[in-house]
């Protein structure tokens, strides 16, 4: 085996172990899985430094999770956005984009910078932890960053779990019928997996109709990580410390192949076994990559974000979920 190929065995393997223990966890007791593996992650600081784990580690904070993002255009097809109808759609798009909006201008009061407010912004409106993590690949990178991401992922995810006990019960007090709770719960809970859950919580309609718009909100990641990126660039390659990292596309690799995935499975290129492969795989890469960056950060590094990203990151979700209600109770 290759000696670059042997230094990243130990920090791969130790991030491979913690990401099963938090899966191991979560599948036997429930809750969510990136949140048990940063937390994991963090009880591993003290190898951060470590001269043998810590390439694995940055290879697997850096490499695995743009693999893993590159890999969720797996679970979608061109058919199912066009059967959400231009009207749905609309509403869709409008949310994410005025989400964006919010906070990038909520932000800028907060005193947060503008890759901070887009990366909270994107993270609620498009697919959460996510989406955070493919928005931070394309963002100019140091500690205070890192530490941000992470913030970020920990509290979008506590939010969504939120979500997807309350959201269903205002779904019931309103009385929506199964399409229009599934608009709501698509079009605001940030996780896929928690909309699922609330989705079907409420019926088997509800939660394929939820199921599917929340897909279409995963689908404009690429747009919005090609216009993070191409805004950024700059500053994000005078971050880069080698001249390696410092020639990045405009259009990361990791983005083509999440195009690739979903212009292939359109025409049914991709078997359901494979699909159902690929999403697993994508999954199991967001988790290994989530407990690197957990081992790389600590509690202390966590606290000191202070209280503007959860303010910042609950007001964008309420926001979301508000707009989205708002647009349906106009509608029906």
């Amino acid at each position: 085996m290759p000696p670059h190929l042997l230094q990243l065995l130990p920090g791969t393997a130790l991030s491979g172990v913690i990401a099963m223990a938090a899966t191991l966890v979560s599948t036997l007791h429930g809750g969510p899985q990136f949140l048990y593996a940063l937390f994991f992650g963090v009880a591993f600081h003290y190898l951060s430094h470590d001269a043998h784990t810590r390439p694995g580690i940055e290879f697997c904070s850096r490499t695995v999770l743009r693999l893993g993002v590159g890999l969720l255009g797996a679970r979608i097809t061109a058919s199912q956005i066009a059967g959400l109808g231009w009207s749905t759609a609309a509403i869709v798009i409008a949310a994410v984009v005025t989400t964006l909006l919010c906070g990038v201008l909520l932000g800028r009061r907060l005193g947060l910078n503008r890759a901070q407010a887009v990366l909270s912004g994107g993270a609620v409106a498009i697919c959460g932890a996510s989406a955070a993590l493919a928005i931070s690949a394309v963002l100019p990178r140091n500690k205070e960053s890192e530490r941000f991401t992470l913030m970020v992922v920990v509290t979008v995810t506590v939010l969504s779990t939120l979500a997807m006990v309350i959201y269903p019960l205002i779904a019931k007090l309103l009385h929506l019928p199964p399409e229009l709770a599934g608009l709501f719960l698509g079009g605001t809970i940030h996780d896929v997996a928690q909309v699922v859950g609330a989705g079907y919580m409420l019926s088997p309609e509800t939660g394929d109709y939820a199921t599917i718009v929340k897909l279409f909100r995963v689908s404009m990641l690429a747009v919005v990580v090609v216009v993070v990126s191409s805004l950024f660039k700059r500053q994000r390659e005078a971050s880069e410390s080698s001249s390696a990292d410092a020639k990045q596309a405009l259009v990361p690799w990791f983005l083509w192949v999440f195009v690739a995935l979903v212009i292939i499975n359109s025409v049914g290129g991709v078997p359901a076994a494979v699909q159902t492969g690929l999403n697993d795989v994508s999954r199991a890469c967001l988790v290994v990559a989530i407990a690197a960056l957990g081992v790389k950060t600590s509690f202390r590094q966590l606290a000191r974000a202070g209280w503007r990203p959860f303010v910042l990151l609950l007001v964008e979700t309420l926001w979301m979920a508000g707009f989205v209600l708002a647009a349906i109770l106009m509608r029906s």
